[in-house]
């Protein structure tokens, strides 16, 4: 990616190496065990799983990382996570959405407090609604590379542009409906609607990405290929066929490889958030 003309957000929140109180913490139950399958998804809601993640027991903390504050990987942060800030206000201006909140960005080492919960780097990245902050634990990203086979900068731009996406259904009042449909629907049918949330925040990813090439020129040859592969990399189906053997259709959440590929390629190529409609989509 070609982030010179890319400016550092100033919204990132950098916790790694603090020794941050926790309630509960640290010990693995067999919940935990279960939602390590979960781990390498995006966007895992963190209001149903992280308030139960860890069983109670005496008060833990967070142990130093010893990260240097300007390094690196945390400039490349703040410069997507800045990139993405530019792009949605100015699409919440001209579809008349109003102001565009920009929420924070929390990095963290190892376990963090989140207003869904405790957060763990178990769970990959993930959105919280309760407070408006996508958290990371940088250590995912060697994850993607290593265990995902799914290297390069902009995969890990995807990676953050997703969760930005869910930033975006939050404001715009999707996430809150979708949460009491869930409420009075089978497991089944709220399964759906969560294959549908992370489709269209895979969309937005995507129209993110279009915008950012258009206004700054970001993208790169193998850009797009990177991106695809972590699509890929992350569907359900391949992701429980490499832990259990077989796929169950059922208890989908996020998609499948092929409907993340087509959906983000869908925000890729339009530049337009209507094109993201995947709750009035007949086919995902």
């Amino acid at each position: 990616m070609r982030l010179d003309n890319s400016r550092e957000s100033q919204n990132i929140e950098d916790r790694r190496g603090s020794r941050i109180p926790l309630r509960g913490g640290g010990k693995i139950g067999l919940g935990t065990i279960v939602l390590a399958l979960v781990a390498i998804y995006f966007g895992v809601d963190p209001s149903v799983v992280l308030q139960n993640l860890t069983e109670p027991q005496e008060t833990q903390y967070s142990a130093p990382a010893g990260n240097s504050a300007n390094d690196a990987e945390k400039t490349f942060v703040a410069k997507i996570l800045g990139d993405t800030e530019d792009t949605w206000s100015k699409l919440f201006q001209q579809n008349g959405w109003g102001s565009y909140r920009q929420p924070k960005l929390v990095l963290y080492s190892g376990v963090t407090p989140t207003a869904c919960g405790t957060g763990q780097a178990a769970m990959g990245p993930f959105y919280c609604p309760g407070d408006s902050k996508v958290y990371l634990d940088l250590g995912f990203f060697r994850q993607m590379a290593q265990e995902l086979d799914s290297p390069g900068d902009f995969a890990q731009a995807y990676v953050i542009a997703h969760e930005v996406g869910h930033h975006v259904q939050h404001l715009r009042g999707i996430t809150d409906q979708v949460d009491k449909l869930r409420q009075r629907s089978s497991t089944t049918v709220a399964n759906q609607l969560s294959v549908r949330v992370e489709l269209q925040a895979d969309c937005f990813a995507g129209v993110w990405a279009n915008h950012s090439n258009e206004q700054r020129g970001t993208l790169e040859a193998g850009d797009i290929e990177e991106a695809l592969n972590a699509a890929t990399a992350i569907g359900d189906d391949r992701l429980q066929q490499q832990a259990q053997g077989r796929v169950v259709p059922d208890s989908f959440t996020h998609g499948t490889s092929a409907q993340r590929v087509r959906w983000f390629s869908r925000g890729l190529k339009s530049g337009d958030t209507s094109q993201c409609d995947t709750f009035g989509a007949r086919e995902l």
